[in-house]
């Protein structure tokens, strides 16, 4: 049985995981210039979210203070899949 996993392109890179919030990690571990490393996720999305702010609408970059850890990672990978920051793919792993 394949489990679920969750991919993320960037124009440079594939991120996998078995999370969104895995991706996230991921992205947030290999940005070079992202000077927080290791604080809390929504402090990183919310660096990422400004850095990102000429490609996403600012009325997309608010971050809802009741979402858990998972689900603002996933909501993060969707809002730039939707306005062309990435693609993301969420299914079975393939071999």
């Amino acid at each position: 049985m394949c489990e679920p996993m969750v991919i993320f392109w960037t124009k440079d890179k594939e991120y996998r995981g078995a999370t969104a919030l895995d991706v996230v990690r991921a992205l947030e571990s290999e940005t070079s210039d992202y000077p927080y490393r290791e604080k809390s996720v929504r402090r990183f999305l919310l660096w990422s979210l400004d850095q990102l702010s000429g490609q996403i609408p600012p009325r997309e970059l608010h971050l809802s203070g009741t979402l858990e850890d998972e689900a603002l990672a996933l909501n993060y990978l969707y809002l730039r899949d939707e306005y062309g920051a990435g693609n993301l793919h969420i299914g079975p792993e393939s071999s």
